[in-house]
């Protein structure tokens, strides 16, 4: 995933409403109707999210007779968590060279 892609993948989780939806996709694949009993806004709005989540890399949809179930994509998971760790390194890096300046 590119760097685009992760900034999208962040935007996407940036919404309240969207995480929400995204926490309940990963913890396991589900249908617009099941995730629409667990959030507070319409099968409409959660469509529209799960499309904006897919778009960014983060759920990938599978046909199931009429209806679709969403899950979490691993490969957007994993650039986020690369994202991450990029950040966590510079700290890490950062820490270091504070550290050598004081001995």
């Amino acid at each position: 995933m590119s760097t685009y892609l992760a900034d999208r993948a962040w935007d996407a989780l940036g919404d309240g409403t969207r995480r929400a939806i995204f926490e309940v996709v990963a913890s396991a694949p589900s249908s617009v109707g099941e995730i629409a009993s667990r959030m507070p806004v319409s099968r409409p709005a959660v469509s529209q999210h799960l499309k904006v989540l897919a778009e960014a890399g983060l759920v990938t949809p599978r046909a199931d007779g009429a209806r679709r179930i969403y899950s979490a994509d691993a490969a957007g998971l994993a650039a986020l968590r690369s994202d991450l760790e990029r950040f966590w390194q510079q700290a890490l890096d950062s820490f270091k060279t504070a550290v050598e300046d004081t001995t």
